[in-house]
């Protein structure tokens, strides 16, 4: 899982790729923690790139997102939010989500 460090790398991402991964966590959460290998886990079987930002060190995201909690993993497609999961991740629903992504994008 790449990190992303800046505002504008992360709006790299979103002008470059065709979808991908987006997970947020913040400093201090024990959820995020917890759920980070979880997500990462996923990625090895994915054809859709995986990001991790902080958003106590990025927080331009959180306003630009509205992002009001911690974890949130966020699917993009063509630039746009497709879906977002906050705080508590149902992994089955994620990784369900993700392969309906994959197949849309593979037509």
């Amino acid at each position: 899982m790449e990190t992303i460090a800046s505002m504008e790398q992360f709006q790299q991402k979103v002008q470059a790729e065709e979808s991908f991964l987006l997970f947020v966590k913040t400093d201090n959460c024990s959820v995020c923690v917890g759920l980070k290998p979880q997500v990462e886990a996923l990625e090895p079987d994915s054809s859709i790139p995986f990001y991790l930002v902080n958003a106590a060190r990025v927080p331009e995201i959180a306003g630009q997102l509205m992002l009001f909690t911690a974890p949130v993993v966020i699917l993009f497609k063509n630039g746009s939010e497709q879906l977002r999961f906050a705080r508590f991740v149902r992994m089955d629903e994620l990784a369900m989500r993700l392969e309906e992504l994959e197949a849309e994008l593979d037509g």
